[in-house]
């Protein structure tokens, strides 16, 4: 990531993460909504990884994507949130250059991996809608994990070009990031030789991911709904459009606010917003997307039921062996 060069001409070595350092009586109330939001997020996205992988009746694509989306929003918020965390009770705030670099590194592999990994489970409910009788020869195992790797390589090659543009810069006067995290948008405003260059770089590359992802998902669903309003069945109609409710919802909130926050001009006075912004794709869509997708999909909600009965069974065995050995 051009760390060598970033050594070579900057005199700034640390940055200091301020973020929720503007809301200093909030800190401590701060820190128990995050965690528990944290913990939350962790158990509900963990919850339907096992759902997926021990029922039987959810191997299929669409539960496939659903699964690497839920992982992947998981180290999402691995990346950012326990940085948070500690950030809220110490009163240094420091972050290294490199470990800045890592962080924004891995931000944004996993945040252009969901885009694209929704884009792939919009051509899965295409494909299924479309063409029911072929669906299990054009969406196989090969396919899905082929679509599932093209997104993960396309992230990481963005991201690799981001932060390689981000960290070549100079960084030579205030070290004062007005962000919880590293994002490119607070960090390249401290730069001294940041030029329009740069600028349309960062903004095509986000561009790509971000409308690219989008306008391969609406295609999908231009076709989606034509081939749905052609169903002389009302009862087909709202079956299909049942199975497409969830992901529509969870790709509303997604691109919402990311397009919010990183395709507007930027400028010191939006960071703020910002900021405040990214509270809700780094911890509320996360929480989201599980929520969304159990309480509007009545397999998931099977499997999940199942999950449960199942853990307070061992639960209540430990406990009777626990008995009887006392």
């Amino acid at each position: 990531m051009g760390t060598g060069r970033m050594h070579n001409h900057s005199t700034v070595s640390t940055f200091i993460l301020w973020g929720f350092s503007s809301f200093p009586d909030l800190q401590r109330l701060l820190f128990v909504v995050i965690f528990f939001s944290h913990v939350t997020i962790l158990a509900a996205n963990v919850s339907i990884m096992l759902a997926i992988k021990l029922s039987h009746s959810l191997h299929t694509p669409m539960y496939f994507f659903l699964f690497g989306l839920s992982l992947s929003e998981t180290c999402t918020t691995m990346v950012i949130i326990p940085r948070v965390l500690v950030d809220l009770l110490s009163e240094s705030k420091t972050i290294s250059l490199p470990e800045c670099a890592t962080q924004m590194f891995f931000f944004f592999t996993l945040a252009g991996n969901n885009c694209f990994i929704l884009a792939a489970m919009s051509y899965d409910r295409y494909t299924a809608i479309h063409s029911p009788l072929y669906y299990p020869i054009l969406m196989t195992h090969k396919v899905c994990f082929l679509l599932m790797m093209a997104s993960c390589i396309v992230g990481i090659l963005i991201s690799l070009c981001i932060t390689t543009i981000v960290f070549n810069l100079s960084y030579c006067d205030s070290n004062i990031i007005q962000h919880f995290f590293c994002d490119f948008a607070p960090v390249v405003h401290l730069a001294c030789d940041y030029t329009s260059y740069h600028e349309i770089a960062i903004f095509v590359l986000s561009a790509f991911v971000l409308l690219g992802s989008f306008v391969l998902i609406m295609v999908s669903y231009v076709f989606i709904i034509t081939v749905i309003m052609k169903m002389p069945s009302t009862e087909g109609r709202y079956k299909a459009f049942s199975t497409c409710s969830s992901h529509f919802t969870v790709v509303s909130i997604h691109y919402g606010f990311a397009c919010f926050v990183y395709l507007r001009p930027k400028g010191s006075d939006t960071f703020r917003e910002d900021m405040l912004m990214a509270v809700t794709y780094t911890v509320l869509t996360p929480l989201l997307n599980p929520i969304i997708y159990s309480l509007r999909n009545k397999e998931m909600r099977i499997a999940l039921r199942k999950i449960l009965d199942n853990g307070n069974r061992f639960v209540l065995q430990l406990s009777n062996k626990r008995d009887q050995n006392i």
